[in-house]
């Protein structure tokens, strides 16, 4: 049997093309996801906003989303298809995300997450945001608080080595990239018996 190389994911910026994508990965991973109109708005016509999708092939498999408001990077959305998680793809993601707020000389990047995301807040962690406070009764869907976390100074030395480290460590992981279901992506060298 030949050895398939593992699949290649890549990051650009979210087109409107991409919404039918990106809202079946939303209802999947929000219990009140926005509405397809929302990010509409956000692509046409909110000129704070960027918006990247991760694409294996052309699927789209996570995306993630900044306003920046003065000097400061606000991530407004951040998921990853729950079939293609725990694989490092939202570090990859997370990365691309803060990068861009580094390029538009953001001094540093917040955003609030479900208290009982335990997944989400390590991960955030692990990129160096820290718990800042807490917006009470912050979702609708179930009056459930979210915690607030910011970053070190993005360009301080801290965050410069963390965020070298990180990459770093997801160049050298060699991780295998594939649906959690072992199933392959349309057009795809992956499938289960790879």
């Amino acid at each position: 049997m030949v050895e398939r190389p593992p699949l290649r994911v890549r990051i650009e910026p979210m087109t409107l093309a991409d919404l039918g994508q990106v809202h079946r990965i939303e209802t999947a991973s929000f219990s009140a996801p926005w509405p397809d109109e929302a990010y509409r708005s956000e692509l046409t016509g909110n000129r704070l906003a960027s918006y990247l999708v991760l694409r294996a092939d052309d699927q789209v498999i996570g995306f993630g989303g900044i306003w920046m408001m003065v000097d400061e990077a606000h991530i407004t959305t951040f998921a990853i298809d729950p079939a293609w998680r725990r694989q490092r793809l939202g570090e990859t993601l997370l990365i691309a995300l803060v990068d861009l707020a580094i390029g538009r000389q953001a001094r540093e990047a917040t955003l609030e997450v479900r208290l009982s995301n335990v997944p989400a807040r390590r991960l955030y962690e692990k990129f160096g945001f820290r718990p800042v406070g807490v917006r009470a009764h912050y979702y609708s869907d179930n009056g459930e608080d979210a915690l607030i976390m910011t970053t070190p100074p993005l360009n301080g030395p801290a965050m410069r080595t963390l965020l070298a480290e990180r990459r770093a460590d997801l160049a050298t992981a060699s991780i295998p990239v594939r649906p959690q279901d072992g199933t392959a992506l349309p057009g795809s060298s992956i499938g289960a018996g790879s």
